[in-house]
């Protein structure tokens, strides 16, 4: 794909913002469309220029990064978002996916790995900082655990129910398509259903609703 990736930038420290532009600038698979130094101003631009990716700050003063991820991925599903921020707090992750975020990322992260995340969430991929993995992991598997509801489950086909499982697990459409022995193009049908069933726009989302609605414990159990 030679398209170019279009990134909207939010961050309340200037210079921050600056030190992205620059670095992106340098590489021609991104073009900066935009800037803005708050949450109400980055709902705005990514309304009106609907950028492939968005790279938001969690928190900032006035409408807070949690708070605009909502409305950005709610006005724009196919806008993808990922969070750059310093807060390595378990909370602060866990309600940024819920809230639609496809990626999670600490500011002291890699410049190459970066530019990678950027490139794998345009394609539409889920990215968190391996330092956020484990939290993830851990706060997701110290919820109560219980058999998903009959209202829940009758949502799901069987074997949109066997994808929920895997998706639990953080296995990607190759190897849920391993495991079923089904065709990766049927995998990636059947997770665009699960996604419109629940309204959802991010695999990271659909995992974690998966592991709190018990899906998360039937493999290996």
């Amino acid at each position: 794909m030679n398209e170019k990736i279009h990134v909207l930038l939010v961050d309340d420290h200037t210079l921050f913002r600056s030190g992205i532009k620059s670095l992106l600038q340098r590489n021609e698979d991104f073009v900066v469309v935009d800037e803005a130094g708050d949450g109400l101003e980055g709902i705005k631009r990514a309304r009106s220029l609907k950028p492939d990716v968005v790279l938001l700050d969690l928190h900032m003063p006035g409408v807070s990064g949690l708070e605009a991820v909502k409305v950005i991925t709610e006005e724009n599903p196919e806008v993808r978002v990922l969070m750059l921020t310093v807060s390595e707090d378990a909370q602060d992750l866990m309600e940024a996916l819920r809230a639609g975020a496809s990626g999670y990322l600490l500011k002291n992260i890699e410049t190459d790995t970066l530019v990678d995340a950027i490139r794998r969430a345009a394609q539409g991929d889920s990215i968190v900082s391996p330092q956020m993995t484990a939290k993830l992991i851990q706060g997701v598997r110290s919820q109560p655990k219980q058999a998903p509801a009959l209202p829940e489950r009758d949502k799901f086909s069987p074997r949109e129910r066997d994808i929920l499982i895997c998706l639990a697990q953080g296995d990607s459409n190759k190897e849920i398509a391993r495991t079923l022995d089904l065709a990766e193009s049927t995998v990636k049908i059947h997770v665009q259903n699960i996604f419109k069933k629940l309204n959802m726009t991010s695999r990271v989302q659909v995992a974690l609703y998966a592991v709190e609605h018990g899906y998360g414990q039937n493999r290996n159990s």
